[in-house]
């Protein structure tokens, strides 16, 4: 069992081969295929690059990556492969290129294995929009594994690749990391090159990592990021070399949102232990802080009314003439546009693609879309000034533990509020991470965040690091 990047570097130093460790982790996906985490092994091409890397580390001519076995969420492009964002709409569609992050990866010598299942569009926070059916979270099969990106936090939770790879909309990576008990880093937006992403919502889309620990995360992100052409949203400085050795002598100023802690319906446990990781950190010495961020209702109908209106512009591609499925028995061009939509679309995909519509609609732009932009920079602004005085900020990741398959499914509004701790990073742009740092008495894990100021992601992994050692 190989837990962490550094153990597999050490196998590779006493003999082992990349080849066998991708055969390991080959063998452990078929021994949980039940767990229905990947939609497609790619068993052919995986062992042609574990060749082609062990050749090159026998060269002393390997990347940094090498031995890495990653795993992409299904709305990543990697040339020659298929990707769908667990869409029937894109049911057979071959990439014709590789995004920019999957191919820095590559270009380091890391050799992807799979692509992973996931809410339709990266739409869910449960993993039970698939077109392919529900993801089973590996420490309780009767539980969700968290969502959109259920599928990544479900395979590093069931030990099946080293790292893999998710894309954080309004929390996709953090609240499914929380559901399975590991880390989940979401970058600041502009970090990580959208390009080669399907785009769900263009403005709040950002890729990161799944992990077992802050290391991993740390040499991913540091790979991925850096200018890029491809993609005028991103930040244009050169990547930086994330040091996670946080200094023992120093000391932070740190906040919490207490409204988050004062909210109705947060479990417990979950913040009888968030009380319990802030008189930690206060006890080694750091200044913690209560602050209070009273927008905490108007974010989630912010975000939807935002990225609704995002993927309503997004998805008008997807019409069965230029991309996607067309049916095969439309007639006419509008007909075509209806009925290709109508079979190719899941329910939650369509609901939010009328949302979208909706609120963009004429009569309804400025009430809905409008003012929604003028709440997100109330919220940045809050947010900026927040970090004005802290350098970081911690609340609850997620506001209880995973949930049974099936339970909420029907529920929307119960599924929307499920992003009510994450979607703030998102809104305001900055980074953050979900750390497992709790484990409930009904034996499933939960994660404590931390929101970092925008573009610091080196401290934040730093402290990251420091919390995962000192505040179990």
């Amino acid at each position: 069992m190989y837990n962490s990047f550094a153990e597999i570097k050490s196998a590779l130093i006493s003999g082992k081969t990349v080849k066998d460790i991708t055969h390991y982790y080959l063998d452990q996906i078929e021994g949980k295929k039940h767990l229905n985490i990947f939609l497609e092994v790619f068993t052919e091409s995986v062992l042609s690059q574990a060749k082609i890397v062990d050749e090159k580390i026998k060269a002393g001519t390997a990347g940094k990556l090498a031995g890495m076995v990653i795993a992409l969420k299904d709305n990543m492009a990697y040339k020659g492969h298929k990707v769908s964002a667990a869409s029937k709409i894109l049911e057979g569609f071959e990439s014709l290129y590789s995004g920019t992050a999957v191919q820095r990866l590559l270009d380091e010598d890391a050799v992807i294995i799979g692509r992973l299942n996931c809410d339709e569009f990266a739409m869910g926070s449960s993993n039970e929009n698939s077109a392919f059916g529900p993801v089973l979270n590996p420490i309780n099969e009767k539980m969700v594994p968290g969502g959109s990106s259920g599928g990544s936090s479900a395979a590093i939770a069931a030990n099946l690749c080293t790292v893999s790879l998710g894309s954080d909309t309004g929390g996709s990576i953090r609240q499914p990391a929380s559901f399975t008990g590991v880390v989940g880093f979401k970058p600041t937006y502009g970090r990580v090159s959208r390009y080669g992403l399907l785009a769900y919502a263009s403005s709040f889309d950002q890729i990161g990592t799944f992990t077992t620990n802050i290391a991993d995360a740390a040499i991913v992100t540091e790979v991925m990021s850096g200018k890029d052409e491809y993609d005028s949203t991103l930040h244009q400085t050169d990547a930086e070399s994330y040091d996670i050795n946080f200094p023992t002598d120093k000391k932070l100023n740190i906040a919490y949102i207490v409204d988050c802690l004062e909210r109705e319906g947060i479990d417990p446990e979950i913040k009888a232990k968030t009380i319990a990781t802030i008189e930690k950190l206060k006890a080694l010495g750091h200044t913690v802080n209560p602050v209070s961020f009273p927008y905490l209702d108007q974010m989630v109908p912010t975000y939807y009314v935002l990225t609704t209106a995002e993927a309503s512009s997004n998805f008008s591609r997807y019409d069965g003439v230029h991309f996607g499925h067309q049916s095969k028995v439309a007639e006419g061009v509008e007909n075509t546009y209806k009925k290709s939509r109508s079979e190719g679309f899941g329910e939650e995909v369509k609901r939010r693609i009328m949302l979208g519509t909706f609120v963009l609609s004429h009569g309804y732009y400025d009430a809905y879309y409008t003012k929604g932009q003028k709440v997100r920079r109330v919220i940045q602004n809050k947010t900026n000034e927040i970090f004005a005085d802290h350098d970081f900020v911690i609340m609850p990741t997620t506001p209880s533990t995973a949930f049974e398959i099936g339970k909420n499914v029907d529920d929307p509004i119960t599924m929307y509020l499920q992003d009510i701790f994450t979607v703030q990073a998102n809104l305001s742009g900055n980074p953050a991470i979900s750390l497992p740092l709790g484990q409930h008495s009904n034996g499933l894990p939960f994660g404590i965040q931390v929101m970092g100021n925008h573009f610091d992601e080196g401290n934040l992994l730093a402290f990251s690091d420091y919390m995962l050692k000192n505040c179990q």
